[in-house]
């Protein structure tokens, strides 16, 4: 459910969610409208990145690892 078809398409989805989530904390920091704003776009934007929360993209990790152990060894559940 939360795994991708590769571990690279995965992984350039965690760098963006946590990106922009990163970007979000620091920007919130600003008390100015625009530094708000932008916070919450940013931490939208992690949101969908990740499919979730943090721990939403660990288990996709863990599934989409899972899924290409599977078809090396061709043992798919």
């Amino acid at each position: 459910m939360f795994g991708n078809k590769t571990v690279l398409a995965h992984m350039l989805r965690g760098v963006i969610g946590f990106g922009a989530l990163a970007l979000a904390i620091l920007l919130a920091r600003n008390a100015d409208t625009a530094s708000v704003l932008a916070s919450v776009t940013l931490a939208i934007v992690a949101l969908i990145a990740l499919r979730g929360c943090p721990v939403c993209w660990t288990i996709g990790l863990l599934e989409t690892l899972r899924g290409k152990a599977a078809d090396i060894f061709n043992t798919r559940r």
